[in-house]
């Protein structure tokens, strides 16, 4: 029988051009997800599963669509993924790792440089007409160069992130289960520390953990309160990471400086107490967002699950 494959939402033309015709493709060509009892009915009987995080893909639809080989993610995250339970039943989940890291580590840099220099106060400021005259005390910010920053998960992105710490001359502070081979602390400028001394002593906090139990609120009453009044909180990672209602709070007490966000707890939702803070910048879940890396990560992904289906090992295996 011929291999068969859903593809469960829009992918670019490059990519969808790798599958070869005797390849059966359903395609779901929208940006919206599927709902749960058509992505049911569509994944019966296929092989393979090309996905984005709209797919929630759990034990109960593994279990209803037992032809089921791969599941190729078209994301470096995989909460989406019950992957436990996908192991169980024998099916592979991959995602895109790598082909992102660099186009995330600079849209980290760009929350990051954002909010510290409160571009989007200035953006708006000079819109509204309210730019009269040059003054000496409009809109201070804070400096980034010769600062610390404090990288909490270590992993491709967090390194990126630190990596282009070195050109501002700044020392780096991470956190990380695993500690970094000395080559690369000594490379990176990079120094492991606890996240309590990590948040007291950074004035720059980046989050690039994956959402583990763990993780989940990590950054809560308790840690935002440890951070400086001066610091900013840059959150590129996963959403549950940070309690929304606390970061509020932490922000309109101004227990921290700012914050810049692209994800958050309940996407697209966003905690209302937000939205009219001037200290926060608010970005869609836009961190790998440049059209080559959108696409090549789509291009993974396909690749991934031809891998699979043709017997191979696919080139990135969730771990």
């Amino acid at each position: 029988m011929p291999k068969s494959v859903l593809v469960s939402n829009v992918l670019p033309g490059e990519a969808l051009a790798l599958i070869p015709r005797d390849v059966a493709v359903d395609y779901h060509d929208s940006l919206e997800a599927l709902s749960r009892p058509d992505l049911i009915a569509r994944l019966r009987g296929k092989d393979g599963l090309i996905c984005h995080i709209l797919s929630a893909i759990d034990d109960e639809v593994l279990a209803a669509t037992p032809t089921l080989k791969v599941v190729a993610n078209v994301a470096v995250g995989y909460n989406n993924i019950d992957v436990a339970a996908a192991r169980r039943r024998g099916v592979v989940v991959t995602n895109t790792p790598d082909v992102l890291t660099e186009t995330t580590a600079d849209f980290a840099w760009a929350l990051l440089m954002t909010s510290a220099r409160r571009v989007l106060e200035a953006d708006r400021f000079v819109r509204a007409g309210q730019w009269q005259r040059w003054r000496w005390d409009l809109l201070w910010g804070a400096d980034v160069h010769g600062k610390t920053l404090g990288v909490v998960g270590f992993g491709r992105i967090g390194r990126a992130v630190a990596r282009r710490a070195i050109g501002f001359n700044m020392r780096v502070l991470y956190q990380d289960a695993v500690r970094a081979d000395a080559a690369v602390e000594r490379e990176l400028h990079a120094t492991r520390a606890d996240l309590e001394e990590l948040l007291r002593e950074s004035d720059f906090v980046s989050l690039h953990t994956p959402l583990l139990p763990e993780t989940r609120h990590l950054m809560n009453a308790r840690t935002l309160r440890l951070m400086k009044k001066s610091a900013i909180l840059v959150n590129a990672s996963r959403g549950p990471v940070v309690d929304e209602a606390a970061l509020v709070q932490a922000l309109q007490e101004r227990w921290i400086a700012g914050a810049g966000l692209d994800v958050f707890e309940d996407e697209p939702k966003v905690n209302p107490g937000l939205i009219p803070l001037a200290n926060v910048v608010l970005a869609p879940h836009i961190a790998s967002a440049s059209s080559d890396t959108r696409v090549a990560m789509a291009m993974l992904a396909v690749r991934n699950c031809l891998a699979v289906l043709d017997g191979k090992p696919p080139l990135t295996p969730v771990p």
